[in-house]
């Protein structure tokens, strides 16, 4: 998935999905041409080609086109509406706004901070939340904001009370990264924002505490990881991205733990990377990744 250059004022994304039918291609196609857009990349994808569902993801380059958006969404709103269709229509040279959630694990979180650092990942941290002080001082050498909001037995209510005044209106996007508190439906209707959440892909198998050890004790072949969105109903969200690795008999416990910290890494790496590039469509409870 190649991608151009994230600083390009001028380079726009625009995502596209709805009922499918003949002559969407061509109606964007030919809607970017009539006010001067430059097509650079256009993926598209339909469940089925008499009835199904289509989604397209087009990037293309429009001189002054920041100062453009609001007259290309009337264009769009025009065209597409006709079609029945819905849109979002994005400047890639802006980042997203991304709060990080975390409790005392740092392995993902550490890597997002350092893959952010060095441009691997194109978002902007704007802050990390955790319910335990340890992280902190690691989340300061990187220069961002580090808040500590620790959430008491029977106190999770006010606790995510608190932590909505740090994010609602701030950030684009909400990333889990090892976060062990289950958030609540109310706080993910009113975050505002996208919730990603990681974990092992023992699930619904070993749930609970020390799965790596439960799954050891079984004789497990493949250690992996599962990046979803978080929905209301726990670890069912739709998923963005999975990856495995095999493993045997000879590791211990620890030796999976240590491998499945490295997929969950990757994997989330990957998803909240994808997220940001506007590559993932959300349709129902599955997700189109282009």
């Amino acid at each position: 998935m190649s991608v151009p250059a994230h600083d390009a004022a001028d380079l726009g994304r625009l995502i596209v999905q709805g009922a499918d039918g003949p002559g969407i291609v061509s109606s964007v196609s030919s809607l970017l041409s009539q006010v001067g857009a430059n097509i650079v990349s256009l993926d598209q994808y339909s469940t089925d080609p008499a009835g199904g569902r289509f989604f397209q993801r087009t990037t293309f380059h429009l001189d002054g086109l920041p100062d453009r958006m609001a007259t290309l969404e009337d264009e769009l709103d025009k065209a597409l509406g006709a079609l029945g269709l819905g849109y979002r229509l994005v400047e890639a040279r802006r980042p997203k706004r991304v709060a990080i959630m975390v409790s005392k694990a740092d392995h993902c979180l550490l890597d997002l901070l350092w893959r952010q650092r060095r441009g691997e990942i194109h978002m902007n941290v704007a802050m990390v939340i955790s319910n335990h002080p340890d992280l902190g001082d690691d989340v300061r050498g990187f220069g961002i904001p580090f808040f500590h909001v620790p959430v008491d037995k029977g106190g999770k209510a006010v606790a995510e009370k608190e932590q909505l005044k740090l994010l609602k209106g701030n950030v684009d996007l909400v990333v889990l990264a090892r976060y062990m508190q289950i958030l609540s439906g109310e706080f993910i209707e009113e975050v505002g924002a996208p919730v990603i959440n990681i974990h092992h892909s023992f699930l619904p198998a070993f749930i609970g505490a020390g799965p790596y050890l439960k799954a050891k004790e079984r004789g497990v072949k493949l250690v992996g990881a599962t990046a979803h969105y978080v929905t209301e109903d726990l670890d069912e969200g739709p998923i963005i991205e999975q990856d495995v690795v095999r493993v045997s008999h000879v590791q211990t416990a620890a030796d999976l733990q240590r491998r499945g910290a490295d997929v969950e890494r990757q994997v989330l790496s990957r998803a909240v990377a994808w997220h940001c590039e506007d590559r993932v469509i959300r349709d129902g409870n599955q997700t189109v990744v282009f």
